[in-house]
């Protein structure tokens, strides 16, 4: 990967707040959008979800995710030519015990300031989306595919 596309993928990590999120429960299909914040070290993304929604059945420990993060669409924009990064991984969630939960919770509300309210209810958990793969396109034709070593790379800058 390019330094252009290191600053890309970095870019859409850091600046982008949303996420839409894949996930498989009982065999069918469940998609989120939620807030996001990235792992020190951009190993994971950590989101939070509330119980009360069905694509939190899917958020459970090893299950396979996917996700995709881009730049808003607006009008006059080619979509074709908006930068999205898709992220593929497992699913691990953070309970009270987890050794990730406090840089995950640090991270979380650094970033929302209001989540300190939500986490505090019982139906509202963090989970950290490990990521193991990817792509980036950042445009109609231009296109790489993400490794590990990838995102490793981006917290050494």
């Amino acid at each position: 990967m390019g330094p252009e596309d290191r600053e890309l993928l970095r870019s859409l990590l850091v600046d982008e707040r949303l996420l839409t999120l894949g996930l498989v429960a009982g065999g069918e299909p469940l998609a989120g959008l939620l807030p996001f914040a990235v792992a020190d070290d951009f190993s994971a993304l950590y989101v939070q979800a509330s119980q009360l929604a069905r694509h939190s059945r899917g958020l459970t420990p090893g299950a396979r995710f996917s996700a995709v993060v881009h730049r808003p669409d607006g009008p006059g924009a080619d979509p074709l030519q908006i930068p999205r990064a898709i992220l593929e991984g497992v699913v691990d969630p953070l309970g009270s015990e987890h050794p990730q939960r406090e840089p995950a919770t640090r991270a979380f509300v650094g970033r929302f300031p209001s989540a300190a309210m939500t986490l505090a209810l019982p139906d509202f958990s963090l989970y950290r989306l490990e990521i193991e793969a990817g792509r980036l396109v950042a445009g109609f034709g231009s296109a790489s595919r993400l490794s590990t070593a990838d995102f490793r790379d981006l917290a050494g800058e």
